[in-house]
């Protein structure tokens, strides 16, 4: 399903990502979501740990819509408003993702909507 590319050539990862990730199987790219519960419509603007954890939340139902999990994520994409949320966005990012570890990005973007999180994710589809 997924395996993990490491060679000591390259420089090792400092966090929970792999340096790259072969896949095998139909993928599933899930576009960007923001940290909006599906329920109320609104979001925490004030605590970027709720944030993110709600944008997992929100990558896992359609993870799963999918037919696939986050044990089948192979590549992360992160999007902060500010870089000084890195810590708490990796807190949360690490309580969904299982070695190996996906590849991942992270990077500083304008948002819209005043959110301070976006990830996106690529999955494989398990064949049963």
């Amino acid at each position: 399903m997924r395996k993990q590319i490491f060679t000591e050539k390259g420089a090792k990862p400092i966090g929970p990502y792999s340096q790259a990730i072969v896949a095998d199987g139909p993928l599933v790219f899930i576009s960007g979501q923001g940290p909006i519960d599906p329920q109320t419509g609104a979001f925490d603007k004030n605590d970027v740990g709720a944030q993110a954890k709600q944008v997992f939340e929100n990558l896992t139902v359609l993870l799963e819509a999918a037919g696939t999990s986050w044990a089948n994520v192979v590549r992360v994409g992160v999007f902060l408003s500010d870089m000084k949320y890195f810590a708490a966005m990796n807190e949360v990012y690490k309580t969904y993702v299982t070695e190996p570890y996906p590849a991942r990005t992270t990077v500083q973007a304008q948002l819209p909507g005043g959110i301070d999180v976006e990830i996106d994710c690529i999955a494989v589809i398990p064949q049963v």
